[in-house]
């Protein structure tokens, strides 16, 4: 429409507003279709063509940028039924943050179900959404054209047929199950890829990480991009690999550590090793330590003092600095082996109290038996329950009625709903967030009982993903 029939159109609107005909001030064109009729039909025929230009020729062109996109992915798995999307939402409103958000999506995938597009979807970055989601992901990315993510094996031929989010996930499948031909594909077409695509290309190394894997990842010693070199130190660390010479020397970070670290003894009658930080005395020491603990191995550290890995763990003395404690941990989470990340959890665990805690860092190299144990611990003392939302990869929907009853976590809830303290109830409320997520849909419906009964209102948002995951009880689908 042109500025004309604009304006034409503008003197029919005032000339009705005002009460009177408008015939006259309609177009030539306008009045052609409504010249043969009555006075009053004449005005109803104007009023319909205003309407009609109104409704289409005044909409905004599309801008010529505005690109066609192929339609949304369908996914593996069934999506949620209508009828549990009302929850659904509650649960996602309530979710404070997209990580939480994305912990409501993991919950409803591991009953075999998606989201709506229009309730959740990831973002285009999000690594962290559950694996059925890879193909949305890539389509927030901009995957569109001819090429789509492929659901064929992943090879050097179809290795450009999927898109980012898809080829990770065939590639960490392909590493736990031939791990071998993984490493073929990361080291024949990640060379070409950019750092940033090299980089998680390698981190990948990380599943079913092996001897095998050592001739390439020295290889990358001379690659050009520095966190590539670091992050294949790391795995090689892990391997039993050394970095540095154990004759000490100039230039030798992994000596200086060593040096701030005191050998002791133990014991009346059977004498022990024992290692301790030393006490530092000035900032610019600590600020030393901290940089030396993140840049060294653990495995280059306690060759120099002629142990093995889980035979240090067990003889440093947890306790005496809580920041060297924090940062020995970082270390072995980052270039421990296997055995040594096993026995530092275990060994934490033990402890309990605020060195439980200290497995958080370890969380993304626990196997999930030690990531339940250490989940319990915390609901059996209570003393650090806000800890529940910081675990990382947790599994979804395993914890049952016995976990909350047999330790503290039941009555430290109740105490709290029903109490006085608002500051305990709204952390009472992030608690119960976070065993939502956990819980059985059968637990989940006896918590929601309990904490009513103690004085929580049962229409309570902290309850929704709770309540979510019991609507989803008989719901479950493969």
């Amino acid at each position: 429409m042109n500025e004309l029939d604009q304006a034409g159109l503008a003197r029919l609107r005032d000339g009705w507003i005002s009460g009177g005909a408008a015939f006259e001030l309609a177009p030539v064109e306008w009045k052609e279709v409504a010249a043969a009729s009555s006075p009053d039909e004449q005005e109803r025929r104007l009023l319909a063509i205003a309407a009609q230009a109104l409704d289409v020729a005044l909409r905004p062109a599309a801008p010529k940028t505005l690109k066609r996109r192929l339609p949304l992915p369908v996914l593996a798995l069934p999506m949620l039924p209508e009828r549990l999307r009302p929850p659904l939402r509650a649960a996602l409103k309530y979710a404070a943050d997209a990580r939480l958000k994305t912990r409501v999506a993991t919950l409803v995938a591991s009953r075999g179900f998606v989201t709506h597009p229009m309730d959740w979807m990831p973002a285009a970055s999000d690594q962290a959404a559950p694996e059925v989601y890879a193909p949305w992901v890539d389509w927030q990315a901009g995957a569109d054209g001819e090429k789509h993510s492929r659901r064929e094996h992943l090879t050097a031929e179809t290795w450009d047929d999927f898109y980012p989010a898809a080829r990770r996930i065939a590639l960490v499948d392909l590493r736990r199950a031939v791990p071998a031909l993984a490493r073929t594909l990361i080291e024949t077409k990640g060379a070409s890829e950019s750092a940033e695509v090299r980089l998680a290309l390698i981190e990948l190394m990380r599943f079913g990480l092996g001897a095998d894997d050592v001739p390439f990842l020295k290889s990358l010693s001379s690659d050009r991009s520095g966190k590539v070199r670091e992050m294949a130190g790391r795995l090689l660390a892990r391997l039993g690999e050394r970095s540095y010479p154990t004759d000490g020397g100039a230039e030798d970070p992994t000596g200086e550590l060593a040096a701030l670290i005191e050998k002791g003894k133990s014991g009346f009658l059977r004498r022990r090793t024992t290692y301790a930080p030393i006490k530092l005395k000035s900032p610019a020491q600590q600020a030393r330590r901290a940089d030396l603990f993140a840049s060294c191995y653990f495995g280059d550290l306690v060759a120099r003092f002629g142990k093995t890995e889980p035979d240090f763990i067990g003889a440093w003395q947890f306790g005496v600095d809580d920041n060297a404690d924090r940062f020995l941990v970082l270390m072995v989470s980052v270039s421990g082996s296997d055995a040594a990340v096993a026995c530092l959890a275990d060994l934490l665990v033990a402890e309990g109290g605020k060195l439980t805690l200290l497995v958080l860092q370890l969380m993304l190299r626990l196997d999930s038996g030690r990531k339940r144990l250490l989940i319990r611990q915390i609901l059996n003392d209570a003393q650090n329950l806000h800890a529940l939302s910081l675990v990382e990869g947790a599994e979804a929907g395993w914890l049952q009625w016995g976990d909350l009853a047999n330790g503290k976590t039941l009555s430290a809830l109740r105490s709290a709903v029903s109490g006085d303290n608002d500051v305990m109830k709204r952390s009472a409320e992030q608690y119960l967030e976070a065993i939502g997520f956990l819980a059985t849909a059968a637990t989940a419906e006896k918590l929601i009982g309990d904490v009513a009964a103690a004085g929580l209102p049962p229409a309570s948002p902290s309850l929704s993903l709770l309540r979510l995951n019991a609507a989803l009880a008989g719901n479950t689908t493969k």
